[in-house]
């Protein structure tokens, strides 16, 4: 691992992890993390208010991870970066961890004021062009028509239905045509692999990157240091498994070694790897059971979202914790602890076997 990683400092929060950087760059400049990455952070207008993103220096150039959302307060933070910062010297590529609007949300953008190639999975790119287009499963109505299958009550139905933050609108047009990233690939930027490990459960096939020599992981959504990543299952696939998904990559990544330092979408940069896998187990372990025993009696997935979420939720909220709730349900359904019937109203309702 490369020395001149810096160290640790006493954490706010969670003793098991440490933060080598306490405070995040102001909007508009960056900061260098370990030689050669630098940390940058946009606003999101939500309750989870920012995303992080990274620009690796690529010779007498740059690649950039991720993008942020498509918003005027995004792309004026971009125009400083690349009048201040990225100076004279060429953007080499743009890399997309997966579809999700924080992370594509100006893609398009990018890549054509770069003259640039987009980098991401096949399954991210697909998935971003098929929401965009708002096909299939991919509308307000089909989340809204999975919602009221599970319980969701009609005035929460018509919120989803009607909500602004379309993925249509929170993203500029995609590329046309893209980079194929596979898992196991290698990215050679400035002379040091970068080794590309999917992962699942979050978005269809989420890319993080991981620097040997560095000592670094680029985690995207998939390991987070205060939050546990959303988990859901959505109308293009409502019988599916995403938590299983999901449990299996952590395990994947924290094979990775105890010093690697975490560079993740939102939160600051961490130590404690293992530690915050471990502990994402542990929390969904927990749900689980405290999901098992809500069963007790026939239960839908909107009964259910009290259970994981102890607090109000906003309407936008609402879209992840229902789809998060049918996750946790749909996951005991395939070990077999819990049965699944349609009630005479024609929700579903699950209770624990017997």
């Amino acid at each position: 691992m490369n020395q001149r990683i810096p160290a640790a400092v006493s954490p706010p929060g969670d003793p098991s992890l440490s933060f080598p950087f306490l405070q995040a760059p102001a909007g508009g400049t960056w900061q260098e993390i370990v030689p050669g990455v630098f940390w940058l952070r946009m606003p999101l207008p939500f309750a989870l208010d920012h995303i992080n993103l990274w620009v690796l220096r690529d010779g007498a150039g740059w690649t950039l991870v991720d993008t942020g959302l498509n918003s005027e307060a995004t792309r004026g933070l971009w125009d400083q970066i690349a009048a201040n910062s990225l100076a004279s010297q060429p953007v080499r590529r743009v890399v997309v961890t997966h579809f999700h609007p924080d992370h594509f949300g100006l893609a398009g953008w990018l890549t054509a004021r770069f003259g640039v190639e987009l980098w991401m999975s096949e399954s991210e790119y697909v998935t971003a062009q098929v929401a965009f287009a708002q096909l299939g499963g991919f509308t307000n109505d089909s989340s809204a028509a999975l919602f009221a299958r599970h319980g969701l009550d009609e005035a929460r139905q018509e919120a989803v239905r009607t909500r602004k933050h379309s993925y249509r609108h929170a993203i500029s047009e995609a590329p046309a045509s893209f980079r194929r990233m596979l898992d196991g690939d290698r990215l050679e930027v400035d002379g040091r692999s970068w080794l590309v490990m999917m992962g699942y459960g979050h978005a269809p096939e989420h890319a993080a990157l991981y620097c040997e020599e560095l000592g670094v992981l680029i985690s995207g959504d998939m390991v987070l240091p205060k939050i546990s990543t959303n988990v859901s299952v959505w109308a293009s696939e409502p019988e599916g498994d995403p938590l299983e998904l999901f449990l299996r990559s952590l395990k994947h990544y924290a094979t990775l070694p105890e010093k690697t330092l975490v560079l993740p979408s939102h939160g600051l940069p961490f130590y404690g790897l293992r530690q915050r896998t471990d502990a994402l187990q542990e929390h969904h372990r927990l749900r689980l059971d405290e999901v098992l025993t809500a069963c007790q009696r026939p239960v839908s997935a909107a009964d259910i979202v009290p259970v994981l979420f102890r607090r109000q939720l906003d309407n936008h909220q609402i879209v992840f914790a229902m789809g998060e709730s049918i996750a946790h349900l749909n996951h005991l359904l395939r070990q077999r602890r819990v049965v699944r019937e349609a009630d005479t109203d024609g929700v579903l309702r699950f209770r624990k076997t017997r």
